[in-house]
């Protein structure tokens, strides 16, 4: 059984989220020690979170959760998957650019980052307006590790393009990072444009976008991207300039002090969805990953401020807290290893000289992982450098 009755509001411009409750459920209801607790308890986990309002389970003596003015959000340990507290976590909202996140996981594993491709005109196409560039331009040899860097710092629309046609097309690549969003459990996320900008019918949650930051983790080449504060980018006249990455909670520039311990993930924000944010930080030996989805109050980097708050608490409530959900409630098979690993796909993990690969690699990456696979060993060889 849960109780619930009724606390302090969550201090918001929204009424709906000013009449939130605050839901305390008993501790028998889930466990704390990251084993599957069983159908039963995944089901009342499952459906608490799907209740609206704020959701926590303290102990005696546990910090009060901070007062926050975002539409959604969610705080859960990145080992366990235990979602310590959240707020309207499966309410469906634009993503912005944390959708990219989901993108990454679906695509990285497919090319091999040191492989190069020279841009065409045709694959940058289509890019919206206003939409965040780190500078693609056509018939410029690119390494893919270079368009990474351009995805995970810059934000870059462009890089999307690019590796989404590289990776099956437009279209498939987002009918992939939903068959990948439903095999991780991830219900709420439709996915029409795969690098976040605006579409028609395109949401995510908080309970999600954390669903995709923790799975992000556990690929070493997504860590080491999504960490990286600073790289250099190709020049269109065959030079190079930095890039910054715009997650300023980890380079902590425009007056955001940076967070200790931080490991990432991603920021995103569009006129519909606001600002978004997935942010992930290592502390004694725990990792947190914390999500913020349109904070309603202060300027354009409450986003930090808000994820900051629910980091510290979450550090603090170690221990203190009872679980109120878990984040593989609705996943449909085991979180398996680090997916870089994986022996059929032969990812280069450093930044050295690339190599040009055929067009064709974006026809057997229609096949899926396993026709990728095919493609690159027999394909794969001593291809002339760009």
């Amino acid at each position: 059984m849960t109780i619930g009755f009724a606390s302090r509001a969550v201090v918001s411009t929204c009424a709906l989220c000013a009449a939130g409750m605050l839901v305390l459920a008993p501790a028998a209801a889930t466990t704390g020690t990251g084993v599957d607790p069983g159908p039963r308890a995944t089901a009342v986990s499952a459906s608490l979170l799907y209740r609206p309002g704020t959701h926590v389970r303290p102990r005696p003596g546990a910090p009060e959760v901070p007062t926050l003015s975002a539409r959604a959000w969610l705080v859960a340990d990145a080992r366990t998957g235990e979602v310590l507290a959240a707020h309207d976590a499966h309410r469906r909202l634009a993503p912005a650019s944390t959708l990219k996140t989901l993108f990454a996981l679906t695509v990285l594993p497919i090319l091999p980052a040191g492989i190069t491709h020279r841009v065409t005109a045709e694959e940058l196409a289509g890019i919206g307006p206003g939409s965040s560039l780190v500078g693609v331009a056509e018939n410029r040899g690119y390494r893919v590790s270079d368009l990474w860097n351009g995805v995970f710092l810059s934000s870059g629309n462009d890089a999307v393009r690019v590796l989404a046609e590289l990776s099956g097309g437009w279209r498939a690549t987002a009918r992939r990072m939903q068959a990948k969003a439903r095999a991780l459990g991830a219900r709420d996320t439709r996915v029409t444009s795969p690098d976040g900008y605006d579409a028609p019918g395109q949401v995510s949650s908080a309970f999600d976008l954390a669903v995709f930051g923790r799975a992000g983790l556990r690929n070493p080449e997504f860590a080491r991207y999504c960490a990286r504060e600073e790289a250099r980018f190709p020049a269109r006249d065959g030079g190079s300039y930095g890039i910054r990455n715009t997650n300023r909670l980890l380079t902590g520039a425009e007056g955001v002090a940076p967070y200790r311990g931080l490991v990432g993930i991603k920021n995103g924000y569009t006129s519909n969805a606001g600002n978004t944010l997935v942010a992930a930080a290592r502390r004694d030996g725990r990792t947190l990953v914390a999500t913020v989805m349109n904070p309603r109050a202060g300027d354009g980097f409450a986003v930090y401020e808000e994820a900051r708050s629910l980091l510290d608490w979450g550090f603090e409530a170690a221990g203190r807290v009872d679980p109120v959900g878990s984040l593989d409630a609705l996943r449909t098979g085991p979180l398996r290893g680090p997916e870089a690993e994986s022996a059929a796909v032969p990812v280069r993990r450093d930044d050295g000289p690339g190599r040009t690969v055929p067009w064709t690699i974006a026809g057997a990456a229609l096949l899926g992982g396993a026709g990728t696979a095919l493609f690159l060993r027999l394909r794969w060889g001593p291809v002339p450098a760009d």
